[in-house]
């Protein structure tokens, strides 16, 4: 009773406050944030594309905690979780590589490379898209259950790997954004506040839609339990 009324609660709060961060995050990006000098009006996607990484990020590092407690407990809470925070997060993750061709086209010269963090970024789309279609077509079963747990747990493996590859196998995309340089990174402090309200807008976001998925995915498996009881009685 107490999850369903936070549930309740979070699901009337967050659209009142994502959608002014997201209003807000907007109204900086086009109409305040000074241009960057040496990329000009194309950096502005920035704003985008590593808010979205954030949060991608954040959403299958939840996936790799609420499977480690559905393996441990074997409560379904956290098994809707896990599949509820794959789905949103790799809404975020796609958002990065569609914005990050946009940005490398004018900048680079080409839609993509295959440059360590894009490679790795592309992998880690790759595995939760499994995660997913083995959730969607592997059955109900708490043995499918377990499988995907165990790939969302490896696939968050992958993150680590994407934020440290820059600087392992010194490939060409950014390594870091908030240089302590002043000639280089964010220099203006505009840009910071900026990036800071978009990731809070993105993060909020996907509060929002992870609660909504929560409550669809509880609903259904009410739904289902319901059908096998009615099941039971039939036969």
């Amino acid at each position: 009773m107490l999850a369903k009324r936070l549930e309740n609660l979070a699901s009337l709060l967050l659209p009142w406050l994502a959608g002014p961060a997201m209003v807000a995050a907007l109204y900086l990006i086009f109409l305040v944030v000074p241009t960057e000098r040496d990329q000009g009006i194309v950096q502005r996607i920035f704003y985008v594309h590593v808010p979205s990484a954030w949060t991608a990020f954040l959403g299958f590092f939840v996936v790799c905690g609420a499977s480690l407690l559905y393996l441990w407990r074997g409560s379904p809470v956290f098994d809707r979780i896990a599949r509820a925070s794959a789905e949103v997060g790799m809404v975020f993750c796609t958002l990065v590589l569609l914005t990050g061709p946009i940005w490398a086209r004018p900048i680079w010269g080409a839609w993509w490379t295959w440059d360590p963090r894009l490679t790795m970024t592309i992998i880690l789309w790759t595995i939760y898209a499994s995660y997913l279609l083995l959730r969607a077509f592997g059955g109900g079963e708490d043995q499918i259950s377990r499988y995907a747990a165990v790939l969302g747990i490896v696939g968050a493996i992958d993150i680590p790997l994407i934020v440290v590859s820059v600087r392992l196998w010194r490939g060409m995309h950014p390594a870091v954004m908030m240089s302590r340089d002043p000639q280089g990174g964010l220099r203006d402090p505009f840009m910071r506040v900026t990036l800071l309200v978009a990731a809070l807008a993105f993060l909020l976001v996907y509060a929002w839609l992870l609660v909504v998925r929560l409550r669809t995915l509880r609903v259904a498996d009410e739904v289902a339990e319901l059908s096998r009881e009615r099941d039971l009685v039939v036969s």
